[in-house]
């Protein structure tokens, strides 16, 4: 019976494993979205979206007094989250270089 010298056991061992994170890595690559703000201009509809969250907030107090608190929980959390992306596109706005600067 023949054994394995060490460095031919560490060479399949390091190839096997460069082999498994090179694929891992091209498989992530190839089902990762694409960015589409990328080179683009991102519109947000500020007001339309104010008026989403106080839809939500209202919705979120209408369920909390008739008691389904967990829904009414989550119904805010979509507020808070709609609140955040409003804050991002107006800081995003108020910072954005201007042309004519």
């Amino acid at each position: 019976m023949k054994y394995a010298t060490p460095l031919r056991r560490t060479l399949t061992a390091l190839t096997a494993t460069t082999l498994l994170a090179g694929g891992l890595l091209l498989g992530q690559t190839v089902t990762a979205e694409p960015a589409h703000a990328a080179g683009k201009k991102v519109v947000c509809n500020v007001g339309k979206m104010r008026q989403q969250s106080a839809d939500l907030r209202a919705k979120a107090a209408k369920l909390q007094r008739l008691g389904a608190t967990a829904e009414a929980r989550k119904v805010r959390a979509q507020a808070d989250a709609l609140d955040r992306q409003i804050r991002n596109c107006v800081d995003a706005d108020n910072n954005a270089p201007k042309p004519w600067k």
